[in-house]
């Protein structure tokens, strides 16, 4: 006989009737992921202008170049690498090379709660997590860690957008050092710094 593998569909009637009683707490969970992911996507676009002074270039160039790169780390590791070669000021190098690490920790909340499944309880309210990751170790393969949504977690989630907050400060308050560092040292060598 077969036997569907399929979990069993919610009821949705009584999820409707149950909802406005949990309506708060998930307002406020939205708002919570909301706020983070809107704090993430703002550092993110932040690091164009990084792009844009590393690579002696214009706003429109240096948006093409990042837009081309389609992940995350792809657009960091190349930042990391041009610094590598436009930077000389170690403690610049370090600075920068600490808001990339801050600003990666960061992306693993904001990448854990924009590829999850969200799991209701009967009253409408969220409760936990279910990834939407592979879980590979040496002997097995399993499919989506579940997390409780607890006050634990929303407490993760208000620490991490503060901190993204401080993050968004130092990038602001990194580039014209930034900008001085590549492209001042540019016209002492004789070099563009930018590009038409």
């Amino acid at each position: 006989m077969f036997v569907s593998k399929l979990p069993p569909k919610p009821d949705f009637d009584m999820l409707a009737a149950a909802a406005p009683a949990s309506a708060d707490r998930r307002t406020f969970v939205l708002a919570l992921m909301g706020n983070l992911i809107c704090s993430w996507s703002n550092n993110e676009s932040l690091f164009i202008y990084v792009l844009m002074i590393l690579l002696r270039t214009d706003e429109a160039s240096a948006a093409v170049v990042f837009a081309t790169l389609n992940t995350t780390r792809a657009r960091l590791d190349l930042i990391q690498r041009l610094a590598k070669i436009r930077i000389s000021d170690k403690a610049l190098s370090k600075d920068l090379t600490t808001l990339i690490e801050r600003f990666s920790e960061s992306t693993k909340v904001r990448n854990e709660l924009n590829h999850c499944m969200f799991i209701f309880d009967s009253s409408g309210a969220i409760t936990h997590t279910q990834s939407m990751r592979l879980m590979e170790t040496r002997s097995s393969l399993r499919f989506g860690e579940i997390k409780a949504l607890d006050e634990s977690r929303l407490q993760e989630m208000l620490r991490t957008t503060s901190e993204m907050t401080k993050i968004n400060r130092d990038i602001w308050d990194l580039l014209p050092r930034l900008e001085a560092h590549v492209c001042g040292g540019a016209q002492q060598q004789g070099l563009p710094t930018k590009v038409a």
